[in-house]
């Protein structure tokens, strides 16, 4: 088969390949993007007509490998200087969560990943951060700073007075800790208005130079 086969093809077509047909046809009807399919529960996909347990496991299996090649692109320590690194590297974990999710990015003293830690989850519209759970895990790994992130599930990644509140709290924590906060970064969704799916508030000045 010619390389570039699936590269012409639209997510129908591949989605076809893999379940067939008709079960890709019933989860494009439900479920018009590849980001609503990931967030579809396997209970949900497997309720589809055509689609059925096994059909909706394939789908599911192939999405996942597709968020570990990304990963594995991205090498085992990236470079995580700035806020697009910072989203590239979380872009295809986040797309399927449906609440908001409070991660913690550990790096050492050349911005490199030491790893990524969840320190909190919540409902849409709240999320509980404590300064222990985000600091705990950066001092046990002795990482030099951090990068905070979190998604907004509606797709608009525009700051709430929360996430604002949550950020000067945070990086007055991280002074009196010697660990510097170096950005938080929130997701999104690309749009036609939007074209960048995340906001960085350091871009946006709300870090003090």
């Amino acid at each position: 088969m010619n390389t570039d086969y699936f590269a012409e093809k639209d997510n129908l077509s591949i989605l076809a390949a893999i379940c067939g047909l008709p079960a890709a046809q019933a989860m494009t009807s439900k479920y018009p993007t590849l980001t609503d399919i990931s967030r579809a529960s396997h209970e949900e996909l497997c309720h589809l007509a055509n689609v059925g347990e096994h059909r909706a496991l394939r789908v599911k299996a192939a999405l996942e490998l597709a968020s570990r090649l990304s990963r594995e692109i991205l090498g085992e320590s990236p470079l995580l200087d700035t806020p697009e690194r910072v989203a590239d590297l979380l872009r295809d974990e986040i797309r399927p969560y449906t609440i908001e999710t409070f991660k913690i990015i550990l790096l050492n003293t050349r911005r490199r990943l030491i790893k990524i830690h969840t320190a909190a989850t919540g409902t849409l519209d709240s999320l509980l951060v404590h300064a222990r759970e985000v600091f705990r895990p950066a001092i046990t790994a002795n990482a030099a700073s951090i990068v905070l992130t979190h998604n907004h599930p509606s797709g608009d990644p525009t700051p709430s007075e929360s996430d604002l509140r949550c950020t000067r709290d945070l990086i007055r924590a991280g002074q009196l800790l010697k660990i510097e906060v170096v950005d938080h970064v929130i997701m999104g969704t690309r749009t036609m208005e939007r074209q960048k799916d995340y906001v960085s508030l350091r871009e946006m000045g709300y870090f003090s130079s």
